[in-house]
């Protein structure tokens, strides 16, 4: 058999694939894929699970548009499309898994960073990267900054991916760590411009968005710290549901957005932050594809979570305010 040497090139082109290969494709556990300046891929058994979108560019009005703050796209379960919303669309704010409040009061002034009107969130790095067969992680620091561009809070913004609960295909641990390195901060808005919360993708049925509490008689416009709150919505033809989970070290008093038919829903935490103090706010998001996981493994996993031994409660499910009526979007305010 003949043998050809590789040519200088060729040897390197081979390095590469055999170096890269395992970090993109690993055929167990998880691995990282970074697209410098725009966003980083987080792999799972190969299949793509989430991409964060970490791009800032204000070299003209729609690129800043587009790029005014990070957030983390989650994917299907085979990895080729993500059922989050991005830029665009009907509320062009709501993008993925994101965090914001559109009422902080610093130095006397208010600032919207839900909207993001007059100043933006910026990512300057990535620390504590790391990725193995049990799980990822990665840290975004992030600069939520004045109208000047000056950042007057400095926010850690940490993911962590672990292997999900069957039937789940994605495990995320959200953790918020805000500091004000210029003077206090108030954070404050309403649940529906405010917290942590999670967009589907635009395309969404709103004819078939329900929601699931975990307890009797639930009114998500009045009741108080839920530890859980779950929706399923149909994207493509294909249900998807999502699981948001409250860790019992966030602030008390937390009320949820949790009945638009378009699905953003999520967790409304008000704090103050002392000035060179810092808050920290910590979720965790079960995705899985299909209905709804049985209310026994949504709390299992809270369990594990929160260190709590909590029984599984019973549950309901609600469909959407206005599920199935053509009505127009509510007004921004």
């Amino acid at each position: 058999m003949n043998s050809h040497p590789l040519t200088p090139r060729l040897f390197a082109a081979a390095l590469l694939f055999a170096t890269a290969a395992p970090g993109l494709h690993a055929a167990d556990g998880f691995a990282f894929k970074d697209e410098a300046g725009r966003h980083l891929d987080v792999f799972a058994n190969g299949k793509l699970v989430a991409r964060y979108m970490y791009a800032y560019d204000k070299s003209t009005p729609a690129k800043l548009l587009e790029t005014y703050k990070p957030y983390l796209h989650v994917f299907d379960a085979d990895g080729t499309a993500p059922i989050t919303k991005g830029a665009g669309g009907s509320f062009t704010h709501h993008r993925g898994i994101y965090v914001g409040w559109s009422k902080i009061t610093f130095n006397g002034k208010s600032y919207d960073r839900w909207h993001m009107k007059g100043g933006e969130q910026v990512h300057q790095n990535f620390t504590g990267q790391k990725a193995d067969a049990s799980q990822a992680t990665f840290t975004s620091v992030v600069h939520w900054n004045d109208e000047a561009g000056k950042e007057f809070i400095v926010e850690e913004r940490t993911f962590t991916f672990l292997p999900a609960p069957s039937p789940g295909h994605a495990l995320i641990d959200f953790k918020s760590k805000l500091g004000a390195p210029r003077g206090d901060v108030k954070l404050d808005g309403d649940p529906e411009h405010a917290g942590i919360h999670f967009r589907p993708a635009d395309e969404v049925d709103k004819s078939r968005t329900t929601y699931v509490f975990p307890g009797e008689n639930p009114n998500a416009h009045k009741d108080l710290d839920y530890p859980w709150v779950g929706e399923t919505f149909s994207l493509r033809g294909k249900l998807h549901s999502v699981v948001e989970m409250s860790h019992p070290g966030n602030p008390k008093g937390t009320r949820w957005s949790a009945y638009r038919d378009y699905g953003r829903f999520g967790a409304f935490p008000t704090a103050t932050i002392k000035s060179g103090e810092s808050v920290t706010f910590n979720y965790r998001f079960l995705i899985a594809t299909g209905e709804m996981p049985a209310a026994d493994v949504i709390q299992k996993s809270y369990n594990a979570y929160a260190g709590t031994t909590a029984a599984t409660p019973k549950i309901t499910a609600q469909p959407a305010e206005g599920a199935g009526k053509k009505t127009a979007p509510p007004k921004q305010k």
